[in-house]
């Protein structure tokens, strides 16, 4: 059943609103775009060093799908030949991480898109995800699709739309408080306070 109105978590757990938005055809991508992020593909990532640039990418907006896996599950995951696993570079710089799912034919799911802190405020957002885009539609590639939720940067939604995704479905996700399971630091994301 969908509840309506307001529902109640027990204490320890989190929630947010994801809205999943898509793009059906590949969008005109400025002149010059690549030039400024370049992709450096990654293959067989070391766990600990993945897990590093994942918490570096996503601690302050609640990313920790991927800390809880096994180093068994992560390496399947990370290793797939359907996985495509990137670092942004600018000015000889790491900048941010992108990384694709491939395993639906013909879609294409970009799975984490983010600049790292100290890259932020730079105008490299844009540059990054026409990088990512163009990656993306190679091959026979139909649909491109992504999710953010109210966890994540409140310019993050207005961005993807501004770069062409349309929303096309929203749900609710609860879960265990990652902070409380020692998953992610306790001063990890501020802006959702612990409630124990």
């Amino acid at each position: 059943m969908i509840p309506d109105g307001y529902t109640d978590l027990a204490p320890g757990k989190i929630a947010s609103v994801v809205t999943y938005l898509e793009m059906l055809k590949p969008p005109r991508l400025p002149e010059g775009a690549r030039n400024r992020v370049h992709l450096r593909r990654i293959l067989n990532p070391d766990l600990e060093w993945y897990r590093g640039i994942y918490r570096r990418a996503g601690t302050q907006w609640f990313w920790f799908s991927r800390l809880e896996m096994t180093d068994e599950q992560l390496s399947a995951r990370l290793n797939a030949s359907t996985t495509e696993l990137f670092v942004a570079e600018c000015d000889g710089g790491e900048a941010g991480l992108a990384e694709l799912d491939r395993s639906v034919s013909l879609d294409v799911e970009i799975t984490f898109f983010a600049l790292f802190p100290e890259a932020m405020g730079k105008s490299l957002g844009r540059p990054l995800m026409d990088a990512v885009l163009e990656q993306a539609w190679t091959g026979s590639t139909k649909r491109v699709w992504l999710h953010t939720c109210t966890f994540d940067a409140a310019a993050a939604l207005p961005f993807y739309l501004k770069c062409g995704f349309r929303p096309y479905k929203r749900a609710i996700e609860v879960a265990d408080d990652p902070r409380m399971r020692g998953i992610l630091p306790a001063d990890a994301a501020p802006q959702v306070p612990i409630i124990r």
